[in-house]
Parts: structure tokens; C-alpha cells; sequence
């Protein structure tokens, strides 16, 4: 049986069903620095923030959410407008099947319309692979198109750990004289 797959924009109504998602990356591995799992009213907060200008999409299989994507401000400068920061998560159980990338495709879309040029992903690092941190984001994102342009030595401290972090940025449009402006994703018909 196939299962049934589809990628939306989330709402705020779909705060509690992502952070079953997030809770487990803040509790059991370094993926992510934070250390406090937020609350549902704090990531629906930042599920709206997000959607002011960038997309925040979510993967539903069969009726579940089963992960998520969006873009964030790369730097809070002008002249940055024309990169943003990705990020992805997926149910533990739901990885290495295609729908990272399905959801990175979408989102990379998205931003495409809305003249976005540079995407780059901040991604903690392994110098030594543990329980709490494995390099496979690194994998996928190289497997996504993305190179790697910096290593930051032993920048994160967690579960006793110091772990490093890396950027990887992947171009997806052209550099000109003149760009066109950067359009928000409430701006789109999306």
C-alpha cells in the first residue's frame, strides 16, 4: 500500500504536531544547540515569524506530520536579503526515504519565486561521531547540491560535548548587476 504523501505551509495550528518532531533533536542529539524543548505557544510564535517572509512547510503522510522545512533570515543586513538560512526535520523513524529531500525541493521552489539566490545551512558537526551527533546532515545536504564554505572548531557545548559546526551553501539563481528584489512569501500565490 502507497502511502498518501503531501507538502503545505504550516500554520500555527500545526505548533504541537512539529515540536513532537523538534522535542526529541533538543532532548537526545546535538543536531541542534538548543537545550530547552520550547514551548507550543513559543514555536507556533516562531512558525508565524517565519511565514512574515519565508516558507515554513510541513510533510503530512497519511493524515500525520511526519516533518518540516523553512527558511529563516540569513543575516539581518540588506544586503543579505538574497540568502536565507534552510532547515529540515524529520520524524525519526521517516528518514531515509526521500522526504527531506521531497520537502527541500519544495521549499527550494518556493524560495526560487521569491528571487532568493543563496540558501545556506548551519549544521553541527562530529569531529568524532557519538550517541548524540553523526555527520549524516552534512550527507545530505551535500547529496542536496550544497558545498561546504566553513568549519567552526568546537563552537557548540552539549551533553557534555564540544561539537563544531559547519556551513554549506548551494547558489539556485543567477548573481546579476541588478537583482530583482526579494519577494515575500505572503506576496506569492503559493
Amino acid at each position: 500500500m502507497e502511502a498518501n504523501i503531501a507538502i503545505r505551509m504550516a500554520t500555527k495550528t500545526d505548533a504541537k504536531d512539529i515540536l513532537e518532531i523538534y522535542a526529541p533533536y533538543v532532548t537526545d542529539t546535538a543536531i541542534t544547540f538548543e537545550y530547552d524543548v520550547p514551548s507550543a505557544q513559543e514555536f507556533a510564535e516562531r512558525i508565524e515569524r517565519t511565514l512574515t517572509k519565508y516558507p515554513f512547510l510541513i510533510t503530512i503522510e497519511d493524515n500525520r506530520i511526519v516533518g518540516y522545512a523553512y527558511a529563516s533570515e540569513f543575516k539581518g543586513r540588506a544586503a543579505y536579503d538574497w540568502a536565507a538560512e534552510t532547515t529540515v526535520y524529520l520524524r525519526r523513524d521517516c528518514r531515509g526515504r526521500g522526504l527531506g529531500r521531497m520537502m527541500y525541493l519544495s521549499l527550494e521552489e518556493m524560495l526560487k519565486k521569491q528571487n532568493i539566490l543563496n540558501l545556506n545551512a548551519c549544521i553541527a558537526y562530529a569531529s568524532v561521531e557519538d550517541e548524540h551527533l553523526n555527520n549524516s546532515s552534512a550527507v545530505f545536504h551535500e547529496h542536496m547540491g550544497y558545498r561546504k564554505v566553513g568549519h567552526f572548531t568546537k563552537c557548540g557545548y552539549k551533553f557534555g560535548t564540544w561539537y563544531d559546526v559547519i556551513w554549506m551553501e548551494k547558489m539556485i539563481g543567477e548573481h546579476t548587476a541588478a537583482p530583482r528584489a526579494v519577494i515575500p512569501i505572503t506576496q506569492l500565490n503559493i
